[in-house]
């Protein structure tokens, strides 16, 4: 109650400061740096991380794409070389000029060679880049290139996918808030009492959520993906501690008669049950953070630091609003349209048994379909995005006409001897899909002698303790052909050279599915073990978490099962965020209506009577925290061509209201089944006799 009170009395100073925070909090989020690149978030002790590092170290390449021209001369090539060579960062363009002056046929390079650098009308040169993949170097140097090229070059390789990204990004994320507020306030407009109030909650959740990404700063730089959904994410979470504080309020305001005396003891309510409730989404979140793949703790962090601030912001600023507010808020008042829903708790509990059958009978399709929808996820991240973006075109051209899926890169001991270099190309070249390896040996053909071969071609492919070679290969990253092309081609390599590294995209994406495979058990079992704890000590119980987690976890095979069964395959990041965001954001719903069922039975209601009141007070305040998050998580689904974002979203809204109404349906008729047990097993659903016969006494 003091808390309560002392935001009563400084809520002008606390409006002021938060204010002022604004301005922090704006130019942190403006310099605060997005990283673009998946494969970014691999473990630093893996091999593909080590070679992208010793690339860079030993060579001052980082970054590789290839480049097709198509209807050009040859002189018109090089010409496009030449100021291809000429943009910052660019440290080096392979080409057949690069090896023997236009003057020389082309035909005296050996005939392999020149049929993979040459399709028709239609030639490729190799870029290397002196700045690692995603880094804003690159990706500046990528944008001059397509600026000074012209439409008949197309750019291919991660850095290219990762600038288009960059750009699609930046287009999309205004709209995405944008969408996410409108839609959110609509929903609230509908289900709330009150014309005025959903903007007071938003302009309150709009402050938690600037400091939230202000103070990303201090992270050094966040994901795209965290970028994009931690505004949204937190204004569909945070919502309903706005909800609680606002129907506190109102009954507060109907037992005192002064508004700050109300607000002060509202404050003290909503503080201890959004608290418990808040417990249980930021467990979710920081489950995030155990994954290997570290995206998971990047985004983990922030949207666990963005409830804290929204639950901050619930019990300082947006009491301090209201009270500012309170007279247009008085004014705006207007009767609910949620209808009573006394009726229908009625039925739902009288015909219980059909609702368990129902259960029982969607439990063995649900799982089902929620182990293939895992089964069936896409890593290939140019799926994600639209088929006529820059990248996606240039990618398909490689495709096309050269019939390039995937380019790795091969680091050998500088000492092997040449006999065993050939001996292991010549291996790599008979795995099934590599179309050649390009190395020193390659280049210096029977009819090319060595002493013709420049001195920047050697540096090119050599330094002081390591070769290099690029291997094309016919299968796409992340397809199942390419991944067991990998594991051929390590085994080759390390029997000529044990501490060899095959690095590239595809190799960093084969390593990411053996990562986030494993990470997604292990975060699933967290966050379950984290919230049955957490629901354990909040309501004393042994069997009351097994139930309310059985009914959240039911609702999450259903969402991700739908998946399989309507033929979508979902991006790889997916079904792991999911899992642990619908289960942290919807438990909240159980243990709402599992307080209130706990508070009518301890207050000598029978089974029945219990459950009914329970699920009758509790179905106003599920539907509309459901809502909301539906409404700020559609939008953004049906609206964004990213379908990283678009899918997870798509998950959350359908999430929301696969969740509402597993709790309103299925959880009474667990507790009207299992209310002995649950009686048995828990504190707080019976009175001690003592206490019972001092209440009879009194009466």
């Amino acid at each position: 109650m003091k808390f309560g009170k002392t935001v009563v009395k400084c809520r002008i100073p606390i409006l002021v400061i938060s204010i002022l925070l604004m301005i922090p909090s704006v130019i942190g989020m403006a310099m605060t740096r997005i990283n673009y690149d998946m494969l970014t978030y691999l473990p630093e002790d893996m091999d593909t991380v080590k070679g992208q590092d010793i690339l860079m170290e030993d060579f001052g390449k980082g970054a590789f794409s290839f480049i097709i021209t198509e209807g050009l001369e040859p002189e018109a090539v090089a010409e496009i070389k030449e100021k291809i060579k000429q943009v910052e960062h660019v440290d080096t363009v392979l080409w057949y000029d690069s090896i023997l002056d236009l003057s020389v046929p082309m035909d005296l390079l050996p005939d392999k060679l020149y049929r993979e650098f040459n399709s028709g009308d239609a030639t490729m040169m190799a870029v290397f880049f002196d700045s690692s993949t995603s880094s804003d170097e690159t990706m500046e140097a990528i944008s001059t290139i397509k600026n000074t090229v012209g439409k008949q070059c197309f750019v291919s390789g991660m850095s290219a996918l990762v600038t288009d990204l960059k750009a699609l990004c930046e287009k999309e994320e205004p709209v995405y808030v944008t969408i996410a507020v409108l839609l959110a306030c609509a929903a609230m407009m509908v289900f709330m009492d009150n014309f005025l109030i959903p903007f007071v909650f938003l302009l309150s959740i709009g402050i938690s959520i600037l400091l939230n990404m202000g103070t990303n700063y201090f992270l050094g730089e966040i994901s795209y993906l965290t970028k994009a959904l931690a505004a949204v994410l937190q204004l569909a979470v945070t919502m309903d501690y706005s909800i609680f504080l606002w129907h506190s309020y109102e009954e507060q305001r109907n037992v005192f008669a002064d508004k700050q005396e109300a607000m002060a003891t509202a404050i003290k309510k909503t503080l201890t049950s959004v608290v418990g409730s808040s417990v249980t989404t930021v467990a979710g979140f920081i489950a995030l953070c155990f994954m290997s793949f570290t995206l998971g703790k990047d985004l983990g962090i922030v949207m666990a630091k963005g409830v804290i601030l929204g639950v901050i912001g619930c019990v300082t600023v947006l009491p301090s609003l209201i009270l500012l507010l309170d007279k247009p808020l008085e004014k705006l008042h207007h009767r609910s349209l949620i209808p009573s829903t006394e009726r229908m708790a009625a039925g739902i509990t009288r015909f219980f048994p059909l609702f368990l059958v129902l259960f029982a009978a969607l439990l063995i399709p649900a799982c089902l379909g929620y182990q293939k929808t895992n089964d069936e996820v896409y890593y290939e991240l140019s799926d994600s995005l639209p088929r006529d973006m820059d990248n996606v075109i240039a990618n398909t051209k490689l495709q096309e006409k050269f019939n390039v899926g995937s380019t790795h890169m091969l680091l050998t001991d500088v000492n092997l001897s040449d006999g065993e270099k050939r001996e292991m190309m010549k291996k790599m070249e008979q795995v099934d899909g590599v179309k050649y390896v390009l190395g020193m040996e390659s280049v210096v053909g029977s009819l090319v002698p060595e002493e013709m071969i420049p001195e920047s071609v050697d540096q090119i492919l050599k330094s002081d303790h390591w070769e290099l070679m690029l291997i094309n290969s016919e299968y796409r990253t992340a397809s199942d052909e390419v991944n067991r092309q990998i594991d051929e081609l390590n085994t080759i390599l390390k029997q000529y050279d044990k501490k060899g590294m095959l690095i590239g995209e595809a190799p960093c994406t084969k390593d990411m599915i053996d990562v986030t495979d494993k990470d997604f058990r292990v975060v699933n079992a967290i966050s379950i073990i984290a919230i049955f704890i957490i629901i354990a000590i909040v309501e004393r119980s042994i069997s009351l978490p097994v139930i309310l987690v059985a009914v959240i976890e039911f609702a999450i095979f259903i969402n991700l099962g739908l998946a399989h069964y309507t033929g979508t395959s979902l991006p790889f990041i997916a079904p792991i965020c999911i899992s642990t965001i619908q289960l942290g954001a919807t438990v909240d719903y159980a243990i709402l209506m599992t307080t209130r069922y706990k508070t009518e039975r301890y207050g000598g209601c029978g089974k029945r009577e219990a459950v009914t009141r329970a699920l009758a007070a509790s179905i106003p305040s599920v539907v509309v925290s459901a809502m909301g998050l539906f409404a700020a998580t559609f939008g953004v689904a049906v609206y964004s061509d990213i379908d990283m974002i678009s899918a997870l979203c798509n998950l959350m809204a359908r999430g929301a209201i696969v969740s509402m109404i597993s709790v309103i349906l299925v959880l009474p008729a667990m507790f009207m089944l299992l209310d002995r047990l649950i009686c048995a097993t828990s504190l707080g659903f019976k009175r001690k006799k003592k206490e019972n016969h001092k209440t009879e006494a009194v009466l």
